[in-house]
């Protein structure tokens, strides 16, 4: 019989009716179903377990009970911000926790034994962030330490870490004060137990966590208990309630994955969270560090991630916090460690090692396998889901379907390329006219924005290659080609895939469950024999991508929830409309590459396009024109806050000639520019004739040591483009001083510079060699750590946090010279003394400057002292 004659896919040429044709009505309830995989993931993704209560304690005598946890919760939170050295800190919130863990202790069962100490450390350390290093030192900060020894003589340890540290303006409910709720009852529940764990579980709480996670280095370090330590977990938070997220693990010490496995009732754990986190994608870091670096300490980190708007924020309150947050954290938590606790590895001197690929399906399951594994697993999927669908092709020309597989991979490569430049392009623009995070509370606002205009950069380029390149004499037919093109999809997740897991990357995995999805829509068809048959190959298709469109749409739903509130500190140097329209781009790709063939099949392709198009343009329209728009939100405004971040400081600077006498003065207000639309908000109050200066534009910057500025986070103040206000002197009471001693000349070459130093207030220190100076030794550790470079200047950065208040304490600086140096001439060193919740230093011009900010502002007010000296 003759076949019929093919023609171009145009809809106005469109001249005989195929049967592979699609409607309108397709198309749209393929993206109702996209939406709607969005929104059950977004549900799933927020769904936690009913909070039991004291009266489930009959019915369940060992469980967590949330209620109980709630109550230590609420103590704390009413205690509000608690910085280390604070009275709050280091009194009241040191003695409630002391408090609740004896009154569990005069209430465990007689069988178990249970010891606290009291731990007051001081101590130092070099850290690197950034790759920018400091040194950390801490006098007198605290730990409670609990001890629930366990029936095996050899006390192995599992080690849980909270801290109770807060920073300044932030009650901390969340970060961390619920988790240290949730070791109080975990610790309440084992105590009442009959029978002891085989292994000793040991619970601290560190009070300096927010200073450069100072307290875990003492204890790790310092602490007798720590030697038992075979293993630990760390409860961390980077927002506020949802569940809490396994991400980082190990390393490599695979049997902790395995133990997870084993115990989580609720899992949420992806490796890919742990790349992100070690490539320096998050701006934080916690106590794992200090664990793994100090201690060689294996273990899991977890932290609660939903919500970030109000990390670090008066808004982390138990206002926005529930029972079953905790309920959730608590029963996984508990079990863990339950598992780990009678585990034979933490006895064991000779475990296995390796790397882990680890993820869970939307919370209903959990995956784990070696990293060696999954580079098998990665290459056999890829093979296969090029092989399978291809024996669909038997008995077509192999030229017709190589040409439509060229077709799908060029369109996937090209579409994406183009919806990159379409979405970076909009970003631009949207910056460049001072709309910049308009998506910020209204994350819906960046479906409309971004991922439309991707959609629509994959369907125009696929519009151009079916119209000029659609082979009018194949032997196939439209839906085949389809068929085809997906095959070309394949081959462009393949090639992603194995990128992936030649460059050493075990997020490979990501990609890889989508082949894995096409693969068994792949052999369905073949076993049916349905890719000849109009409709039944697109069924099963379909079908096959329901799980891949659960997995998509949770991705887009965590990495948005994650990364869109960070937006808003990570300063206002890079555009972060550029960030989410990548992320945007990205997850239109990741969710919508299996659909977008299909678009060859639409009898009204030009009508869906204008549809998205009009959708763009409406969304523009609304974010740049009507309130949904506005970034930022204070809670009379929304039930769930977002609020823009400042960080003020009232400076007042003394600089000193080369003999310690005073040279002038000068004072103002130093703001930290935390996000894009930092300056935009402060100038709106800058009074005419007054003058906001970028730091890097001030005259102290090209004549002082790191501008002589209140550098307090050395990361953060480095990087953001800040602003000085001149301004009055503030008040002030008190200060750290370093009193120069005197001079030792070690060798001809070598000079001992010795200081006292007193104040138990937090400061710093910038301690910076002229040239042909090096610094070669000092007293706070036994080796000097790389400088840190700022504005041409190379300076050791020292970071002091005091807890309890301590003695005058000695400090010695080893230089070395090449040729002798006048006074003056050999160093330059910048003390600064930070106070956080010193409001009694606060001026009636500086309440005055904090009231004209907007009620959508945290702002986070603080008052410092520089004292600036050459020697």
């Amino acid at each position: 019989m003759p076949q019929q004659k093919r023609v171009r896919f145009k809809e106005d040429e469109q001249q005989v009716k195929n049967l592979h044709h699609l409607e309108s009505g397709a198309v749209y309830g393929a993206l109702l179903v996209v939406v709607g995989c969005g929104l059950l993931t977004s549900y799933l993704a927020t769904r936690l377990p009913p909070a039991l209560t004291v009266g489930d304690l009959e019915r369940a005598p060992n469980a967590f009970i949330a209620e109980r946890a709630w109550a230590s919760l609420k103590t704390l939170n009413d205690l509000g911000p608690k910085p280390a050295g604070s009275q709050a800190n280091e009194v009241l919130a040191y003695e409630f926790l002391l408090k609740e863990v004896q009154r569990i202790n005069a209430s465990k069962h007689d069988s178990q034994q249970l010891e606290v100490d009291s731990q007051s450390v001081t101590g130092a350390f070099s850290i690197s962030l950034l790759n920018q290093s400091m040194t950390s030192v801490y006098r007198n900060v605290q730990n409670l330490v609990v001890r629930l020894a366990g029936s095996d003589v050899h006390q192995h340890a599992l080690l849980l870490n909270c801290h109770f540290d807060t920073v300044a303006s932030s009650p901390g409910a969340s970060d961390d004060g619920a988790s240290c709720a949730v070791m109080l009852e975990i610790l309440r529940v084992l105590s009442r137990r009959p029978v002891r764990t085989r292994h000793t579980v040991t619970f601290l709480f560190n009070g300096a966590e927010e200073t450069m996670l100072q307290a875990a280095h003492g204890f790790i370090t310092q602490h007798p208990w720590a030697a038992d330590v075979r293993a630990f977990l760390n409860l961390e938070s980077s927002g506020s309630g949802g569940k809490e997220v396994l991400f980082q693990a190990g390393p490599h010490h695979p049997w902790l994955i395995e133990a997870y496995a084993r115990a989580i009732r609720h899992p949420f754990a992806h490796t890919v969270g742990e790349e992100i986190f070690q490539l320096g994608l998050i701006p934080s870091d916690t106590d794992f560090r200090m664990f793994r670096d100090y201690g060689e300490v294996p273990g899991m980190d977890f932290a609660h991630i939903a919500n970030g708007y109000r990390y670090h924020t008066r808004y982390d309150s138990m206002d926005f916090l529930s029972l079953d947050v905790l309920q959730r954290t608590g029963d996984n938590v508990l079990a863990l460690t339950r598992d780990l606790a009678e585990s034979d590895e933490l006895a064991a001197s000779d475990l296995p090692v390796g790397e882990t690929v680890f993820f869970d399906f939307i919370g209903l399951a959990f995956v784990h396998y070696s990293a060696s594994s999954g580079r098998l697993i990665n290459l056999a999927v890829v093979v296969l889901s090029l092989i399978v669908p291809l024996m669909c092709f038997a008995r077509a020309r192999f030229d017709d379907v190589l040409r439509e597989v060229i077709v799908g991979l060029v369109g996937t490569v090209f579409g994406t390329v183009f919806s990159i430049i379409a979405c970076t392009t909009i970003a631009r623009q949207l910056d460049f006219f001072g709309k910049s995070m308009t998506w910020y509370t209204n994350t819906h606002l960046i479906l409309g924005l971004y991922c439309c205009p991707a959609l629509l950069s994959h369907c125009f380029v696929y519009l151009f290659l079916t119209t000029f390149y659609t082979n009018s004499k194949s032997n196939l037919s439209l839906g085949q080609m389809t068929q085809a093109r997906l095959i070309g999809v394949n081959v462009f997740w393949s090639v992603v895939t194995l990128a992936a897991t030649v460059a050493g990357y075990r997020s490979g995995y990501i990609p890889m469950v989508l082949l894995v999805c096409s693969l068994a829509s792949s052999t369905l068809n073949l076993l049916f024999s349905a890719s000849r048959t109009p409709r039944a190959w697109m069924y099963i298709h379909l079908a096959g991508q329901l799980p891949a469109l659960l997995w998509a749409t949770n991705f887009y739903n965590v990495l948005s929830a994650l990364f869109v509130p960070i937006t808003g500190r990570f300063g206002g140097s890079r555009n972060p409309e550029v960030f989410i329209a990548l992320l945007a781009a990205g997850g239109t790709l990741l969710c919508c590459s299996y659909l977008i063939p299909f678009i060859a099949q639409l009898r009204k392709m030009m009508n869906f396009t204008a549809k998205l198009s009009a959708i763009t343009v409406l969304t523009l329209v609304l974010a740049c024109l009507s309130p949904l728009g506005m970034p930022y939100r204070d809670e009379s405004m929304a039930t769930e806050p977002t609020p823009q971040r400042h960080y003020v400081t009232h400076t007042f600077r003394v600089f000193h000639d080369e003999f310690g006498l005073y040279k002038s003065t000068d004072a103002g207000f130093f703001f930290q520019e935390m996000d894009r639309n930092t300056r935009a908000t402060i100038e709106e109050f800058v009074a005419p004739g007054e003058n906001l200066t970028p730091m890097r534009q001030m005259d102290s910057c090209r004549a002082e040591l790191f501008c002589a500025l209140p550098f307090y986070s050395l990361w953060h103040q480095m990087r953001f483009n800040n602003y000085w206000l001149p301004g009055p002197e503030p008040l002030y009471d008190n200060m750290v001083t370093m009193a120069y001693l005197g001079t030792e000349q070690l060798d001809s070459h070598t000079q001992r510079l010795l200081f006292a130093m007193e104040g138990s207030i937090q400061s710093s220190i910038v301690v910076g060699p002229k040239e042909g100076v090096q610094l070669v030794g000092w007293s706070l550790l036994d080796h000097v750590p790389r400088p840190a470079k700022f504005g041409g200047r190379e300076g050791h950065f020292v970071f002091i946090t005091h807890g309890l208040p301590g003695k005058a304490w000695n400090v010695t600086l080893d230089l070395r010279y090449d040729q002798p140096k006048p006074t003056g001439e050999l160093v330059d060193i910048v003390v600064t003394t930070k106070f956080w919740e010193y409001h009694h230093m606060h001026t009636p011009e500086f309440e005055q400057l904090l009231a004209k900010f907007p009620s959508w502002s945290h702002v986070v007010p603080s008052v410092a002292l520089v004292s600036v000296f050459p020697l």
